[in-house]
């Protein structure tokens, strides 16, 4: 099973090795999206955890009780090909590249696997053609 999760550092975590453990201690992978994380500062980290449901559910336990704030991404980016006008526009502040748009087509392209689900496209759409579908969960 997978999960994608957002994890804010403290000042006093950023020098732990959060996914070491996550693989030696609970055999998870983690595959890092995305982070900003600086010596002496708090940071934050977009991860994809990949493992057994129950040890990624006590590996989330353990993640929050090193003191790490975690917001779990709670669905995935839908493009409504109807509504879209292929602008581009979104791809703009897409900071994965899920997004693109170019040559020789010039048509959006969405590349699932690559989505943050950071959201910053969906304000972006002039034609409200992005949403984010929620889990049935």
């Amino acid at each position: 099973m997978k999960r994608r999760l957002t994890l804010y550092f403290p000042r006093e975590a950023v020098h732990e090795p959060i996914t070491y453990r996550l693989a030696v201690d609970f055999d998870i992978a983690a595959k890092i999206l995305r982070a900003q994380i600086a010596p002496n500062q708090s940071g934050t980290m977009v991860v994809e955890l990949s493992g057994d449901i129950d040890e990624l559910a006590a590996a989330e336990a353990w993640l929050e009780s090193q003191g790490l704030g975690l917001n779990r991404v709670p669905g995935q980016i839908s493009i409504d090909r109807d509504r879209c006008v292929d602008c581009g526009i979104c791809t703009s502040v897409c900071p994965s590249g899920a997004l693109q748009c170019g040559a020789p087509a010039w048509q959006l392209t969405f590349h699932a696997q690559r989505c943050l689900v950071c959201e910053q496209c969906i304000p972006s759409c002039p034609f409200a053609a992005i949403s984010l579908v929620l889990d049935p969960s």
